[in-house]
């Protein structure tokens, strides 16, 4: 077979014959485009029926656009500032840090052993397998609910404060964490946990060396984000009476203390950040590693 016969035109009935052989791959395009289509049809169909069905009118839609943008002006309004109560609401910034701080962190410990009892490649034998599926569903439970639910459950059992807001964090991470971690370690390699069992390891070495070995650079990232996740919800509790910067939040708000409330904004993406800068510098250290220069043998 010389190369005449790549290079020569293929004639229409030759064409023809090919999209009869291979019909269901010709027709992909066209099917890929109608179900687009489709789709696009029903999300405006069903924005269309949400602006109807709820009473959103455009004259309604309009003034509150224009109430949302008087609001942003009044927040770069900044008036009076030798008589804002700065160290207070830093005081309540630094409140709400420790919360965060004290709720992921007690969460990711206490999640990370129950995540090893979630994980199906290792509770994968008899009545293992009902106790993972049961831990699963108790961590459903726990990130199921809000955590501002949490909060004010924890606000009527232990009171206000900052001690139910930590409450809240742990238990709805706890939740967040199992079920993260114990998808972390069942995406692990299988091999280094056979190279251990075939060497002699137990059960509590080939988990350790073997699984979350692999899985740490999961559990890092993840325990990281959640932190500065966190930073940003937790001001949330305080409006529940969780503790912290929340509770300032509201008040200014309903004292219509725009500028108070922008400064608060200002400084908790200001923590925010730091947050983010620290986290990478760990990711850098524990995740992507370090460049080890290659041993090379003295010339002698």
């Amino acid at each position: 077979m010389n190369s005449m016969t790549f290079n020569r035109t293929m004639t229409q009935a030759e064409i023809m014959a090919i999209k009869e052989t291979h019909s269901l791959i010709f027709k992909a395009p066209k099917r890929y485009f109608w179900s687009v289509m489709i789709s696009m049809c029903l999300i405006v169909i069903y924005y269309v029926y949400f602006l109807f069905d709820f009473g959103v009118e455009l004259s309604r839609f309009t003034s509150g656009v224009v109430s949302v943008v008087g609001y942003f002006i009044q927040m770069f309004r900044w008036q009076n500032i030798n008589e804002w109560p700065i160290a207070y609401i830093l005081e309540q910034i630094a409140v709400t840090f420790g919360i965060v701080f004290i709720g992921t962190f007690t969460a990711s410990f206490i999640a990370l052993p129950l995540s090893f009892v979630a994980a199906r490649n290792i509770m994968n034998k008899g009545i293992f397998k009902l106790i993972a599926m049961l831990m699963r569903r108790f961590f459903d439970i726990c990130r199921g609910v809000d955590m501002a639910i949490w909060g004010l459950i924890f606000v009527r059992a232990v009171g206000l404060g900052p001690l139910a807001g930590s409450l809240a964090i742990i238990v709805q991470d706890i939740g967040v964490f199992g079920k993260l971690y114990a998808e972390g370690h069942e995406a692990v390699e299988k091999r280094p946990t056979k190279g251990l069992k075939a060497l002699g390891a137990n059960s509590l070495q080939t988990h350790r060396f073997g699984i979350f070995t692999q899985s740490f650079p999961s559990f890092l990232a993840l325990t990281l984000y959640q932190l500065e996740s966190n930073t940003r919800s937790a001001s949330v509790l305080g409006f529940v009476g969780a503790g912290g910067i929340g509770l300032v939040y509201a008040e200014n708000m309903r004292l219509w203390n725009w500028d108070i409330v922008m400064f608060i904004t200002i400084v908790l993406v200001a923590v925010v950040m730091l947050i983010d800068k620290l986290s990478s510098i760990l990711r850098d250290k524990y995740i992507i590693g370090e460049e080890i220069p290659i041993f090379t043998a003295p010339q002698v």
